[in-house]
């Protein structure tokens, strides 16, 4: 039986042949063009705590029938704007309507 709730992971290699586990955030298509934003995965929560909470933004290209995820940041104007894009998404997603938050608490019940 598949976990609808288990996080959404993908092992990146970076150009030096290191691995790391991510999970995927969002993903978003913007002038015809998809990207990513994924942060890094821990498996020991404790270990997270340590994470300085860093969103990593890849563009989608097609090598051949093959959907690579790949680092753009060497076109900054690009980057930011879709790295602001995500920031937004993500701030919404996480965001609750304060109403519904009966005792202020910052938790439902």
């Amino acid at each position: 039986m598949l976990d609808e709730n288990a996080p959404d992971l993908y092992t990146l290699e970076d150009e030096n042949g290191k691995t790391q586990t991510f999970e995927m955030l969002d993903v978003m298509e913007v002038d015809g063009e998809k990207y990513f934003a994924l942060t890094p995965y821990y498996e020991k929560p404790e270990d997270m705590l340590e994470d300085a909470g860093e969103v990593v933004i890849l563009k989608s290209v097609f090598e051949g029938d093959e959907e690579l995820m790949v680092s753009f940041d060497e076109n900054e104007e690009e980057y930011d704007r879709i790295g602001e894009l995500f920031m937004k998404r993500i701030e919404e997603m996480f965001e609750y309507d304060d109403e519904d938050d009966e005792d202020g608490d910052g938790l439902y019940s």
